[in-house]
């Protein structure tokens, strides 16, 4: 994908000519190639430039998934700009490109780990302003990844080696980003003038849940409380005037409905006619029939197939849906959201099961045939747990003797080299293709994988750094390895922006710059001979 057009440096290089002779001998020390390079190292100059770019990204690959599923595309959820840097770096390493790639901001792991209360649960209880300074961050990290990357590239021309193409060609660390509003932090103005500071700070594409936003809970925890259609469809809407106004004609609004797990309700919406979407929300409030004679002083009644029912209403107010409602609920609510102005579909599931998921995904079809998910490959999920319980399933259907097995016991690593867990593994491996191609899913994320990873090796370089290893412990599991693995950031330093500082120093100061890099800068010390050349040399001395 070529993200700088050739013409883009020589364009800038005509600009900056032409200002050096408007202003004549004041400019004298602004290096016409110097201004260049740095304007094609800094290509999006806002995050509006951010969105919009972006926002063309995602609809060209919902075009692409429509004409075939395979082309689904994948997020890693980050809580800081260097973790989305890292990851894109990687990605870019490993897979030559970033395409299909995004970036999702979990509004779980900014209540959890960047809010200035400190660590909360996920009940919208942090500062919202906390979810656009973390857009912004992400995406001030990977320009900086731009400009290293590219500066490393201008310095080997100037050393004389040929990667103008590469500098041509280059690929743009900057992709989408899926952006969590909870249930838009309070009415429908708070929710569009949030939206307003996303997606100035970048976001093209952002989430937005059905339930109360004072109420908000984890779509994997219990007491969620949903709102009734009308006041879900007045954010849809706030969050689409948000995007006009900023000229990001094309952003995308992601749905959720979290009614799968969902019981309770806030509010009783006004139905004006029968039929209309009030009165199919409160056909789901469960009710018990009532006499007048049976009705209490200031109780809410309602009338439903010419009985006089009475909602049935808990201690705190709220009102209860009926058992066995909810997956009718999502479904209403996901064909409601699209043919109110969302583009994409998000449903909180209780297991990662691609048939229960395609049941929902498919009833939504039969009146939006094109419509699509952002799926939570979620972390709340035990998915060993889950996928050995549905091979269990599958094995005894089909005849197997499973006396050899604990069905209470199923994660135990007895089970780690059966048939059982092969299978189950060979299913967690393929969801992603699966969901994709029998159950709508455009998108797979997973919401907090770096809260896990970060914890995890922790807890592994902690045991082993204060025990007996010592400082091998981080030789060995850490430095070693991210030699080994051209990880970036082994030359902190240079990731940071040290050598980039010292050509931009230079090109401020000329020969009086005062430069981090030299003789006795230690970063030197992660130089390494390309192997692969060596071999190739060695071969054609033997040939």
């Amino acid at each position: 994908m070529k993200n700088i057009a050739k013409t883009s440096y020589d364009s800038a290089l005509e600009t900056v000519r032409s200002l050096k002779e408007k202003y004549g001998s004041t400019w004298e020390a602004i290096t016409t190639q110097n201004a260049a390079r740095m304007v094609a190292q800094n290509r999006f100059k806002t995050g509006l430039d951010i969105a919009k770019y972006t926002a063309d990204i995602m609809r060209k690959d919902m075009q692409a998934y429509d004409e075939n599923p395979a082309n689904y595309t994948q997020s890693l959820g980050c809580w800081h700009g260097f973790v989305a840097q890292q990851k894109m770096i990687a990605v870019k390493k490993h897979y030559k490109t970033t395409d299909k790639k995004y970036l999702y901001l979990s509004g779980w792991m900014i209540a959890a780990l960047r809010s200035e209360f400190g660590p909360l649960p996920d009940q919208s209880m942090h500062e919202k302003i906390a979810v656009p300074v973390l857009i912004e961050e992400i995406y001030n990290f990977l320009r900086q990844a731009d400009a290293v990357e590219l500066n490393d590239l201008f310095r080997r021309l100037e050393n004389g080696e040929d990667v103008q193409e590469q500098i041509d060609n280059f690929e743009t660390h900057i992709v989408p980003i899926i952006a969590d509003i909870d249930a838009g932090f309070g009415n429908e103005e708070a929710t569009y003038l949030l939206a307003k500071k996303m997606i100035q700070a970048g976001a093209c594409a952002i989430q937005i849940e059905n339930q109360v936003s004072d109420a908000k809970q984890c779509g994997h925890q219990d007491g969620k409380v949903t709102v009734p259609h009308e006041d879900f469809i007045a954010k849809i809407n706030a969050i689409r005037y948000a995007f006009l106004e900023l000229g990001v004609d094309n952003g995308i609004i992601v749905a959720r409905t979290d009614s799968e797990g969902a019981g309770l309700t806030q509010k009783l919406p006004v139905s004006i006619e029968p039929g209309d979407l009030a009165s199919k929300y409160l056909d789901f409030v469960e009710c018990e029939e009532v006499t007048m004679e049976e009705v209490k002083n200031n109780e809410v009644l309602l009338k439903r197939s010419g009985k006089l029912v009475r909602p049935v209403r808990l201690a705190n107010g709220l009102y209860k849906f009926k058992e066995g409602s909810n997956i009718d609920r999502v479904v209403l609510d996901c064909i409601t959201s699209l043919q109110n102005g969302a583009d994409l579909l998000w449903i909180e599931t209780p297991t990662p099961h691609v048939g229960q998921i395609a049941h929902m995904v498919n009833r939504v079809r039969e009146v939006v045939p094109n419509a699509k998910l952002v799926y939570n490959n979620s972390p709340s999920f035990n998915w060993t747990l889950n996928f050995r319980n549905q091979v269990y399933e599958e094995m005894l259907h089909e005849g197997e003797n499973m006396t050899g097995y604990d069905r209470n016991n199923l994660m135990d690593a007895q089970y780690d080299g059966t048939e059982l867990c092969f299978r189950a593994d060979e299913k967690i491996k393929t969801f992603q293709q699966d969901a994709a191609r029998e159950a709508g899913v455009f998108h797979h994320l997973i919401t907090l994988p770096t809260y896990h990873t970060t914890a995890l090796h922790m807890n592994d370089l902690t045991e082993g750094y204060f025990g007996e290893e010592g400082m091998l412990a981080y030789v060995k599991g850490v430095q070693r390895q991210e030699i080994r693995k051209g990880v970036s950031c082994v030359k902190h330093q240079r990731m940071a922006g040290s050598d980039l500082g010292d050509d931009h120093k230079t090109f401020f100061a000329g020969d009086k710059a005062l430069k981090a890099g030299g003789v006795k800068n230690t970063s030197g010390q992660f130089e390494t001979k390309d192997s692969s050349k060596q071999l190739e040399s060695k071969e054609a001395v033997v040939a």
